[in-house]
């Protein structure tokens, strides 16, 4: 297996492939996930999704990615409840998310609460669509936030970009990746899992077959706010950085843009209304962590992770 390392979405991406035809592949992954990183960021001002935020309650001619993720993003929207909602981007601005996490970390200075809130109490799911003339229109006030469905989405199809040079692919993400084949003389990946209670430990070992991996979690990536500990998972229901026992859930799936849906609103759905999540998506498994270290898995989980090594 050769690995090719590079820093985008303001993580460490890790491409992976087995005995790949030319090292160029490498470049054309590289730069598909750049390419697409500024499509979809909002942290970058002459990104097709600001222009979208800034065109809300007029028709936007999108690109035809674009048009695919938010239709993956509507579905998803439906099929976790409204846990999963992109346009909680103005609660994420509320609690000083104004910026990368890289930036808030390193900055000397708290972010001031916000006094600014919602400009539109319109659904998500309103959002409107027209794939025959390529347009999207938001309702008026409405501000959008893609981030992990796209670092998923973009990693998946990153993933799909190599794989017809080498038998077998993979691309991390910072921890979310999306897997295809196996490597040679090996029947599964490994897969190795962070302790969210210390991120300096390996938790355990997973044994994966394929496919996407996604962890969300409220202790990766923090921040203070005047005081008080903030993270960049937000419940819909109240506009806030969610409450769960759980302290990271991570998800595996067959499609990269539902391991990052569920992994997000799994966690927020917490242990008692979880399953309910997953009663219509048998292909969804995972595996939760709670603030004391116990391991919490979905009825499927021991069908889709061979074992803990």
């Amino acid at each position: 297996m050769q690995y090719h390392q590079f820093h985008a979405m303001n993580t460490t991406i890790t491409l992976g492939a087995e005995e790949p035809q030319h090292t160029a592949v490498f470049t054309m992954a590289k730069g598909f996930i750049e390419r697409n990183e500024k499509r979809f960021t909002r942290f970058m001002p002459d990104s097709e999704l600001s222009a979208l935020n800034r065109s809300a309650g007029t028709w936007f001619y999108a690109s035809s990615e674009m048009m695919g993720l938010l239709d993956a993003a509507v579905e998803c929207h439906k099929i976790t409840n409204g846990l999963f909602d992109p346009s909680i981007l103005p609660d994420l601005q509320a609690i000083g998310y104004t910026c990368s996490l890289g930036d808030i970390s390193t900055s000397d200075a708290e972010p001031s609460l916000a006094t600014h809130s919602r400009t539109s109490s319109s659904l998500f799911s309103e959002m409107e669509l027209e794939f025959t003339k390529g347009r999207v229109c938001l309702p008026e006030g409405m501000q959008i936030d893609l981030g992990g469905i796209a670092k998923g989405w973009i990693a998946e199809n990153a993933a799909k970009c190599v794989t017809g040079f080498s038998p077998a692919c993979a691309v991390n993400a910072g921890g979310d990746m999306f897997l295809i084949g196996q490597p040679q003389g090996q029947a599964v990946w490994e897969v190795v899992l962070e302790d969210p209670l210390d991120p300096s430990r390996d938790l355990m070992t997973l044994l994966v077959e394929g496919g996407a991996v996604a962890t969300s979690s409220v202790t990766k990536r923090t921040w203070n706010q005047e005081g008080m500990k903030r993270h960049h998972i937000i419940n819909p229901h109240t506009g806030g950085p969610a409450e769960s026992p759980w302290l990271s859930v991570t998800v595996f799936a067959p499609k990269a843009v539902l391991a990052e849906t569920f992994a997000k609103a799994i966690l927020i759905a917490g242990p008692n209304q979880s399953q309910s999540l997953l009663d219509d998506h048998p292909e969804i498994s995972f595996l939760a962590v709670d603030a004391e270290g116990y391991i919490w898995t979905s009825p499927t989980e021991k069908e889709r992770i061979h074992e803990y090594a």
